[in-house]
C-alpha cells in the first residue's frame, strides 16, 4: 500500500482535537478559553471541537468535566464531536454490570466515583457492595450527564483525518473498525508502519510529547499526572499544537508546543 497523500481539510474548515482530559477540569477550562480567543470564529467560521475520549477517571474532577462538556455541546460558537474512550466504556459497563467495579477502580474509577460523592466499598470482595455502588452512581448521574455518556461516538472522519480514541487496527479499513478496537487498541496500531487512507488522530496511549508522523497524530500527554493537556488545531494541510500546562507553582498557562508546519507526507 502506497503512503497516503498529505492529510488536509476542506477550505473554511478548522478542527481542534483535544486529548485525554481524565478529570482535569482546570486544564480543560484554560484550554477552551484559549481556543475561544484564538480568532477562529472570524468571518462566520464555526470551528469543530473533537474530544478524543477519556474525560473521566484518575483526575479529581470527572463529574465537573462531564458537566462542562454537556454545556459545551449547547454552545453555538462551536460544532462539537464527543468520542468514547475506554474509561467511559468501563464506567458504562459498571452501571450495567457491577462485577467490573473493582477492575474499573484499579485504573482510575475510584477518583471518578469520589467526584460524584461516592466511595469504593470497604469490603471489596463483597458483590453486594458493588451492586449498591452501581445503583448509587446511576442515581447521582443527572439526566443530561447520562444522555451525554450514552451519545458518545466511536469515530468521526473529517477531510483527510480519522478521529478515534485509541487508534485503529492495521489491515482493517477504517470504515470496518470494531468499536472495541477504536476504544482499546494499542500495540498493534502504534507499532505498525502501515498507513491508513487517512491520518489517524487519537489519544489513549500517553507520552511525554505529542507524536506526529504521516500515519497518526497522538495527543495524550497524561494530563492527570503531568499537568499537560494537549490539543491540535488542523486547517488545510497545516497543524498547530497548543497545551494547557500546570507549572510548579500551580499556575496554569497555555502555550504552543514547538512543532509547527504541515503534517509530513
Amino acid at each position: 500500500m502506497s503512503p497516503p497523500a498529505p492529510a488536509g481539510l476542506p477550505a473554511g474548515t478548522v478542527v481542534w482535537a483535544i486529548g485525554d482530559i481524565h478529570g482535569r477540569l482546570d486544564l480543560l477550562d484554560r484550554l477552551l478559553a484559549a481556543i475561544a480567543d484564538s480568532g477562529d470564529r472570524r468571518d462566520g467560521l464555526t470551528p469543530t471541537l473533537v474530544f478524543l475520549g477519556d474525560y473521566i477517571d484518575r483526575g479529581s474532577q470527572s463529574c465537573g468535566v462531564i458537566d462542562r462538556l454537556v454545556d459545551l455541546a449547547d454552545d453555538p460558537a462551536f460544532e462539537t464531536v464527543f468520542l468514547k474512550g475506554n474509561h467511559e466504556d468501563k464506567m458504562l459497563e459498571f452501571l450495567d454490570d457491577p462485577t467490573v467495579g473493582a477492575a474499573w477502580c484499579e485504573y482510575g474509577g475510584a477518583q471518578a466515583l469520589e467526584s460524584f460523592g461516592l466511595k469504593v466499598p470497604v469490603l471489596k470482595h463483597r458483590p453486594e457492595g458493588w451492586v449498591s455502588l452501581s445503583i448509587d452512581l446511576d442515581h447521582r448521574l443527572s439526566v443530561r450527564q447520562r444522555a451525554f455518556l450514552d451519545s458518545l461516538e466511536y469515530s468521526v472522519t473529517i477531510g483527510g483525518y480519522f478521529f478515534a480514541h485509541a487508534g485503529a487496527r492495521p489491515g482493517v479499513a477504517l470504515a470496518d473498525q470494531s468499536d472495541h478496537d477504536l476504544m482499546w487498541v494499542r500495540g498493534s496500531f502504534l507499532n505498525s508502519a502501515v498507513p491508513f487512507d487517512k491520518v489517524v488522530v487519537h489519544g489513549h496511549t500517553p507520552a511525554e510529547h505529542p507524536h506526529i508522523d504521516h500515519r497518526r497524530i497522538g495527543i495524550d500527554t497524561r494530563a492527570y499526572e503531568s499537568g499537560v493537556l494537549t490539543a491540535v488545531r488542523l486547517e488545510g494541510l497545516d497543524h498547530r499544537l497548543l497545551q494547557a500546562v500546570q507549572q510548579a507553582d500551580g499556575e496554569i498557562v497555555v502555550r504552543p508546543w514547538p512543532a509547527v508546519g504541515a503534517v509530513p507526507a
